[in-house]
This record gives C-alpha cells, sequence and structure tokens, in this order.
C-alpha cells in the first residue's frame, strides 16, 4: 500500500525543516493520491522541477517509495518552471505542488522516504 499523499508531504516538509531549508505546499492535491511537483527555487531567479518518475522506476517490494526526476539537468528560470507547472495543474487537477527555497539547490527527495 502506498503512503496517503498528504502524509508524504507533511513528512517531506519537516525533513526540509529539518535541514534549514524553506518549504511550503503551494498547491494542494488530492489526499490519497496526488501526484506530487517539487520546485526547488535557488533564489537567484532560477529554480529545478522534480516530477514524479515513470512507474517503470519502482520496485515492487518498497510500495510507499516515490521517486522523481529533474526536468532538466541544470537549474533553468524560474518563469520556464512556472509554466511548466501550469501546464501538470491543467492535465492533473490533483497534482500537488511543493516548493522549497534553497540557495544550495538541496531537493532533499532522496531522503523524505527513508
Amino acid at each position: 500500500m502506498r503512503l496517503k499523499t498528504n502524509i508524504w508531504v507533511g513528512a517531506y516538509l519537516r525533513r526540509c525543516q529539518v535541514a534549514g531549508a524553506f518549504s511550503a505546499v503551494r498547491r494542494r492535491g488530492a489526499e490519497e493520491a496526488g501526484a506530487v511537483f517539487v520546485k526547488v527555487a535557488t533564489l537567484d531567479g532560477n529554480a529545478m522541477l522534480y516530477v514524479p518518475a515513470p512507474q517503470t522506476v519502482y520496485d515492487d517490494s518498497r510500495p510507499i517509495d516515490r521517486f522523481f526526476v529533474p526536468i532538466a539537468k541544470d537549474p533553468l528560470p524560474e518563469s520556464a518552471v512556472e509554466e511548466r507547472l501550469l501546464r501538470e495543474i491543467r492535465f492533473d487537477p490533483d497534482a500537488w505542488i511543493v516548493e522549497t527555497e534553497d540557495k544550495q539547490g538541496r531537493h532533499f527527495l532522496d531522503l523524505a522516504a527513508a
């Protein structure tokens, strides 16, 4: 059974807070199974966007894990990230958007599921 999205998001926010990064829910989606998009603003006008990984990446022995992939190798202008988020919301109105602000660009996604 997969962890409910609202519980996963709460744990992710706490993980960011513990590391000293500001993180907040910008858009609340479906509580049970909404897709989560994580924007990491580097506070210089750029940002990274992490989107849910394709289902083929998941391991059936760990169904509670969530995996993310960046949409680009390097940070993009925040306006480009915002445009992508608008397209995602139009496609999936149940999606969540979480924004993290961290000058170092840390995303904490490798630690949120642990």
